[in-house]
């Protein structure tokens, strides 16, 4: 066994929704100009990027990091506001933290992965940073230009914003839930672990804010008549049956650049890494061999 497999197989015994000791000396800081962010770096090789969904933080991708630090350099930050990332005090773009972090490691050009927001972060970094990317794969989403058309998605985005506007934490973790099974199932229909987990993070996250308070976060603008541009290998991860709004997005994305592919997984939804992490898993080794 190879000392990145030693280490990997370590945080694989370690990995659980809760910071143990042992995990928060894994972690490592990055002084940004406006607070520390967050940040796991294990593993050597093709250096990959794990951007996780809004709301949580890099353990969302507890079933991938042991996986993929047994072959290659995994970096998985925590984004501004996220896990244990600070807050932002000042406009701050998704691209321009993820840019500064990879200048301050320096691994050349990476794959990022990114998990509906973190989809989003991937792509702004991809244009904003080219020089910094090698290929993208997204699921949950495609750009920073969040396309919702669904009337049912959209009540179910406006309600959750309407408890959390109402500091109503618990409400608001029960409508997250139901945004996790998607249109096609209920709750009851999700593995508890993967809801249990989920609660976890994102109380985590909610727990560093305040109702009403200043979003910071400073949007790219349309990132659409770029995409084109965009000459990297790129790869649409789709569960099945997640918001078909999500889907689509993700779709367009690839079909967009010049060199995109996707591929979906069944029983499903906004979470496949997290409900199917073996064929998530698989398919995403089978992409980073092949570049």
């Amino acid at each position: 066994m190879t000392a990145a497999s030693e280490r990997a197989s370590d945080l694989s015994s370690d990995l659980s929704s809760e910071l143990t000791p042992e995990r928060a000396s894994r972690l490592s800081y990055f002084a940004s100009a406006d607070g520390d962010l967050a940040y796991l770096d294990l593993g050597t090789g093709t250096p990959v990027v794990l951007l996780h969904s809004g709301f949580a933080d890099h353990r969302v991708f507890d079933e991938q990091i042991p996986a993929l630090a047994r072959d290659f350099r995994v970096i998985a930050p925590d984004i501004r506001g996220h896990g244990f990332s600070a807050n932002a005090s000042r406009p701050f773009r998704w691209a321009d933290d993820l840019g500064a972090l990879l200048h301050h490691l320096d691994p050349g050009p990476v794959v990022l992965v990114g998990l509906c927001m973190g989809a989003a972060v991937a792509t702004d970094t991809a244009l904003e940073h080219p020089g910094l990317v090698r290929a993208v794969v997204v699921s949950g989403a495609g750009t920073s230009a969040f396309e919702y058309t669904d009337p049912q998605l959209l009540e179910h985005q406006a309600h959750a914003g309407r408890l959390l506007a109402a500091g109503d934490l618990a409400g608001w973790l029960d409508q997250f839930a139901r945004g996790v099974a998607g249109p096609h199932r209920t709750t009851d229909e999700v593995a508890p672990s993967v809801l249990r987990r989920l609660r976890e993070l994102t109380s985590h996250t909610l727990a560093k804010h305040t109702p009403g308070e200043r979003d910071w976060h400073v949007p790219l603008g349309d990132p659409w008549p770029r995409i084109p541009a965009l000459d990297v290998p790129v790869l649409a991860i789709h569960g099945a049956l997640d918001w078909p709004d999500s889907i689509a997005m993700a779709q367009r994305f690839t079909d967009t650049v010049p060199d995109g592919r996707s591929t979906t997984i069944e029983d499903a939804g906004h979470y496949p890494n997290m409900e199917q992490p073996e064929e998530f898993n698989a398919i995403l080794g089978e992409f980073l061999r092949s570049l």
